[in-house]
């Protein structure tokens, strides 16, 4: 069966608009992008155009909306147009803005889409890589009654499931069979809010840019036309003749029955497509918002990573120079003798580190351990793990020697094989994610004869010494 190839934008596109919670005006110009590249904003208006990659680890708000962030350089609201992307199978592409906020326009994706099948799109020389759902991955939150699932499956399909007390939602619920649906059937969707939400989100300094041509506005049973007169006069927003107690104010603007669900469906694959890779399965979403499907979509980039990881060494000479001898580790390390369990450092980058421990006869664990059939301890193994991924983690602060690292969790230990004297053990460590306040999530391999020995994920805590 051919692979599906890679696809960028055929030529750049452009729109302006207003952002929904800034209300400032933003230009956003789409542009083709080579294979790899991945999704990347671009501030055009900040000092050196700084670039941050839509990648759900850069978000770093989802309060009515998803927000990115790197090295203190943001973008809001970009949910609609990574949904576009998504929906439309655009791998590649730069996205140049000019302010904080991706524009609004009519509260939807749909002219995003019009604008992609306009001038089309190109397939690269390079093959899709897709992430399939082998076997469940899940987010739950219990207290708020939100669940993302997952079912391994030959294609995508997406279903959603809404619950509101407001008697004009309630419960509703879309599907997403085929992204060949995404044109017609999610992407004219708009974004909707509760008129009793409008005054506490503008008290806030959000929905700034909001109108009733780009939010559905949906009425609780009992609002009035003074309220009404009230919450326009107030925030400067066109008067609006009341006819009814509850439903839409906006009716007109209305395309789906289910518009709302519809929507949330969209957003989901517009956080969906955090991920940085196109996937296959069933995913199956009861009441999700942006906090959820991020949180959802770094699970999976935590899954990515571990796959990659499995079996694969990084190219190093066991007989070169060292990067770092017996004597530099000492340096780095608080641990001695008998319980420095690293003799070199073989290999060295920014996520990962390869040391080596010469396990000899004379070990003093092989004693008891055990004396007719000497084996090192697992523990050890872990212990030796975690004294290799210390060496990695102290390259990031300075004056090393003053620093240790400390154990939070062990997870997922497996034991494959047997270590015994006149063994090499190869430590591979790999951070699994950026190191954030002192915390560090790191895989760890240990192989003998390049045979697995043992594995696991080790979370510690850098800590200063006192």
């Amino acid at each position: 069966m051919q692979k599906e190839k890679q696809r960028t934008l055929a030529k750049p596109i452009s729109f302006e608009g207003h952002g929904i919670h800034t209300g400032i005006k933003s230009r956003v110009t789409i542009k083709p992008a080579p294979e790899d590249f991945g999704i990347k904003f671009k501030r055009i208006d900040l000092e050196g155009q700084p670039e941050v990659e839509a990648l759900a680890e850069n978000v770093v708000d989802t309060r009515r909306s998803t927000t990115i962030e790197k090295n203190g350089v943001r973008i809001g609201t970009i949910e609609h147009l990574m949904s576009a992307l998504y929906g439309m199978k655009i791998d590649n592409a730069l996205i140049e803005i000019d302010a904080y906020e991706v524009p609004i326009l009519d509260g939807s994706a749909k002219y995003y889409v019009e604008e992609i099948q306009k001038v089309g799109t190109v397939e690269q020389s390079k093959d899709k890589e897709y992430f399939v759902f082998k076997k469940s991955i899940s987010y739950s939150d219990e207290e708020k009654g939100i669940e993302i699932m997952t079912f391994p499956d030959n294609d995508l399909s997406v279903h959603v499931m809404i619950d509101y007390s407001n008697a004009v939602i309630g419960h509703q619920y879309a599907t997403l069979n085929s992204l060949d649906e995404y044109p017609t059937e999610i992407a004219p969707a708009k974004t909707f809010v509760l008129l009793s939400e409008v005054e506490y989100l503008l008290n806030n300094n959000l929905i700034q840019g909001g109108t009733l041509d780009n939010s559905l506005i949906i009425l609780e049973k009992g609002v009035t036309q003074e309220k009404l007169d009230y919450l326009a006069d107030r925030f400067g927003l066109p008067r609006v003749k009341l006819t009814k107690d509850k439903g839409i104010l906006n009716e007109d603007i209305l395309l789906f029955n289910n518009e709302p669900a519809r929507h949330k469906l969209l957003d989901l694959i517009g956080d969906l497509a955090l991920i940085g890779m196109p996937i296959k399965g069933k995913i199956l979403a009861t009441r999700p918002g942006h906090t959820s499907n991020v949180e959802f979509a770094k699970k999976v980039r935590q899954e990515i990573r571990r796959r990659k990881l499995k079996g694969q060494l990084p190219d190093f000479d066991l007989n070169a120079e060292p990067v770092y001898d017996i004597n530099k580790i000492k340096d780095f390390l608080p641990h001695k003798h008998p319980f420095l369990l690293v003799d070199k450092v073989v290999y060295l980058d920014e996520t990962q580190i390869v040391g080596v421990k010469n396990v000899t006869y004379d070990e003093y664990f092989f004693a008891g351990h055990f004396p007719f059939e000497p084996v090192m301890p697992g523990v050890l193994i872990i212990e030796a793990m975690a004294q290799t991924g210390g060496m990695l983690v102290l390259t990031y602060v300075d004056d090393p020697h003053k620093y240790s690292s400390y154990f939070l969790k062990i997870d997922k230990v497996k034991f494959k094989k047997k270590v015994v004297p006149g063994d090499t053990l190869i430590l591979h460590m790999q951070l699994l994610e950026p190191i954030r306040r002192g915390i560090v999530v790191m895989q760890g391999r240990a192989y003998v004869r390049n045979q697995l020995a043992a594995e696991g994920v080790l979370t510690a805590q850098i800590i200063k010494n006192r």
